[in-house]
């Protein structure tokens, strides 16, 4: 499946349940734009996705959120790659290191490769913009201007993929604790 200009974008305002289980006393939901906010800001990512023999495969890497899907860059011939043609299904998680402070967020939809000129080109200005990586966008795709060459000397093109999140979870660190959860 490629996304195009006429992809669908979740609602801005998602149905928000504070899950109390896992929660403070007194706690309320996070509103979702606090948490748009932290996505919008996070530089790393960690995108989990499944394995043909089904083991989890996890891996670092930046994201973008535009037009209401999180978006990432990986080589044709990576294993991340390979997980999400047999299964498109992923999560990407983002936050911290902490346990009393912060906010962590797990993003979870189904990886779609995006091809569509206009949306690389602003993706690749937000790439230069938040984290000063130069993309061309060529072929239906990224291309490193320093990257490396493959095997016919070529740069290699790097696919991009949106994940529309089907369900959002954050994670309120701090008095008071929250477990928020985001359906579209």
């Amino acid at each position: 499946m490629v996304r195009g200009e006429s992809a669908v974008v979740p609602s801005s305002e998602p149905t928000i349940e504070l899950d109390a289980r896992f929660s403070s006393e007194g706690a309320k939901p996070l509103p979702w734009q606090t948490v748009l906010v932290a996505i919008e800001a996070a530089e790393i990512f960690w995108l989990s996705t499944v394995r043909s023999d089904g083991r989890p495969h996890v891996t670092p890497l930046p994201a973008m959120w535009l037009d209401g899907a999180l978006h990432f860059c990986t080589g044709p011939d990576e294993q991340k790659t390979k997980n999400i043609e047999a299964n498109p299904r992923c999560a990407l998680t983002t936050g911290t290191n902490e346990f009393r402070t912060g906010l962590d967020v797990i993003v979870e939809g189904t990886a779609v490769r995006v091809t569509d000129t206009r949306i690389l080109e602003r993706l690749a200005a937000m790439w230069m913009s938040k984290l000063d990586w130069p993309f061309d966008v060529v072929d239906g795709g990224f291309r490193d201007p320093a990257g490396d060459q493959g095997d016919s000397g070529d740069l290699a093109t790097g696919l991009v993929f949106g994940v529309t999140p089907s369900k959002v979870l954050a994670f309120g660190k701090g008095e008071p604790y929250s477990q928020t959860r985001y359906r579209f």
